[in-house]
């Protein structure tokens, strides 16, 4: 029996956490999180990440994978709650944590203004200005970065995940985001079969241009010998650069895209993109070349219902996280 209903919880999840007894939303959990951690272990971790803690507020919310996605964040902005609620009416995640960021970059713009590399509808997987949002946010020269994928009735394939070609963003045409020279490039390294990864190449083929002083756009896991665009070469904002693939440190076919200060993809730092329409695509956003589509106000969700699971607990980090999707190796 439960105190609260679940629509409750969910929009009041922080002051829930906060001031009610951690058993009313143990009891919401999926079975998987209650089978790694007792009640009494879940009531400690409540208790000690609560310390000090006045209120928690809402930060961001969306949808993934036909959940709901919740941050919250503690008054003093030091530290973060991930909670994810799945659509049989449970709480199928939660994570807390130290809460991360960079302010001296989050809140700057690149001069240019971009479109996303693409001429359809695709969606972002990872992307955003935290770690629960945006994998890539810790890592400095990754840190505004975006991974897309294209999905169909809630799938990125169709049939199977065995071969690229099921994939339904394999073989699609990836476009220069802005007009620029053309810096490097690499257009050799084999496609992965899906679920493998090449972490010797982890950016596979890729293609880096010059749009402007102190601003580079890296666009990267091409097919392999599909780049048709030559280094020194100069091209126009939407032209062609090659087709999509799945080379590099890359478990599915994907986009990686990201605008630098530097061509040195190891030592540079990431930007946050001024898009040429105007919006801020997050995780669960579906964007297009110059259309960014906010799911996260609609009720319904055609988010990827991933083939594969993690599950981890680490008390050391307060990390409670049930589970976690192959989403995470898309770099």
């Amino acid at each position: 029996m439960f105190k609260y209903d679940i629509e409750y919880v969910k929009d009041n999840f922080g002051e829930v956490f906060l001031n009610d007894e951690p058993i009313n939303i143990y009891n919401l959990c999926i079975k998987e999180f209650r089978e790694m951690i007792t009640l009494r272990e879940f009531e400690e971790l409540v208790e000690s990440f609560n310390q000090g803690v006045q209120y928690y507020y809402l930060e961001e919310k969306s949808y993934l994978n036909g959940n709901m996605h919740f941050i919250w964040i503690d008054d003093k902005n030091e530290k973060i709650i991930s909670v994810v609620f799945d659509n049989l009416r449970n709480i199928h995640r939660i994570i807390v944590k130290n809460y991360v960021k960079f302010p001296e970059t989050d809140n700057l713009e690149t001069d240019i203004s971009y479109t996303m590399p693409i001429e359809e509808q695709w969606t972002v997987i990872w992307g955003g200005k935290n770690e629960f949002l945006n994998y890539h946010y810790l890592h400095e020269p990754q840190r505004y970065a975006y991974d897309l994928v294209i999905m169909n009735d809630e799938c990125t394939f169709e049939n199977n995940s065995i071969k690229n070609e099921n994939f339904y963003a394999f073989n699609k045409n990836i476009i220069s985001p802005a007009e620029g020279k053309v810096r490097e490039i690499v257009n050799d390294i084999h496609d992965n079969i899906p679920g493998e990864m090449n972490e010797t190449d982890p950016f596979g083929n890729y293609v880096i241009i010059e749009h402007a002083e102190n601003e580079y756009s890296l666009i990267a896991h091409f097919k392999q010998f599909t780049i048709i665009v030559k280094e020194g070469e100069y091209i126009e904002k939407g032209q062609q650069l090659g087709l999509c693939g799945n080379s590099g440190n890359s478990s599915e076919p994907h986009i990686h895209f990201q605008v630098m200060d530097s061509p040195d993809l190891y030592n540079c730092c990431s930007l946050p993109i001024r898009f040429s329409n105007g919006t801020k695509p997050i995780q669960g956003d579906y964007v297009a070349q110059s259309l960014n589509i906010n799911e996260n106000n609609l009720e319904e969700n055609r988010m990827d219902k991933w083939d594969k699971t993690e599950v981890t607990l680490s008390l050391l980090d307060y990390i409670l996280m049930i589970p976690r999707f192959i989403g995470q190796f898309l770099k």
